[in-house]
């Protein structure tokens, strides 16, 4: 199963369609960790999972979201500014302990991060518009088998710009 991961938008709403047109037919989940500043109603964002980041006024939105996918992953997923992610996923892996979450998919700092902390995979895909630990602008593809595949591609392009993997 693919998932496109995508974070901090910050009101572009063109690359959020480009993205999910780029992935439409291999991707089954678009997984949106926040701080699109968009009302969750906005065309840019249909197809997309949402969540709420500290930018967004949207109170509809949820501030977290579970998936449990094909009983092997359960995906938790958040802005990360709950969190203090901006320092270390500490405090996030109590609350992904608290969901029995493997996979954390999390925003906010706009720095690109894969981390396997005590067999939970955390995930950070940066910014596709501003983003600060790279030059590029990114998301993610996850690809869940009987392995994890976590590709970083660049926004413009789609090109593979970092892939881990790893085993839960």
């Amino acid at each position: 199963m693919k998932i496109v991961v995508v974070s901090d938008s910050h009101f572009n709403d063109t690359v959020l369609t480009q993205i999910r047109e780029r992935h439409l037919h291999e991707a089954k989940l678009f997984l949106h960790c926040g701080d699109s500043q968009l009302m969750s109603n906005h065309k840019s964002l249909e197809g997309y999972q949402v969540i709420r980041g500290n930018c967004d006024m949207d109170i509809t939105l949820p501030n977290e979201l579970v998936y449990d996918i094909d009983n092997k992953y359960k995906l938790f997923m958040t802005h990360g500014h709950l969190y203090d992610v901006k320092f270390s996923v500490h405090r996030l892996s109590y609350r992904a302990e608290e969901v029995g979450a493997n996979i954390v998919c999390y925003g906010h700092s706009h720095f690109i991060a894969s981390e396997l902390v005590n067999n939970t995979l955390f995930l950070n895909p940066g910014s596709v518009v501003l983003p600060r630990n790279t030059r590029e602008k990114t998301y993610i593809v996850l690809t869940l088998e009987e392995e994890v595949k976590v590709q970083f591609l660049e926004v413009s392009s789609g090109t593979c710009i970092l892939q881990k993997h790893y085993s839960l």
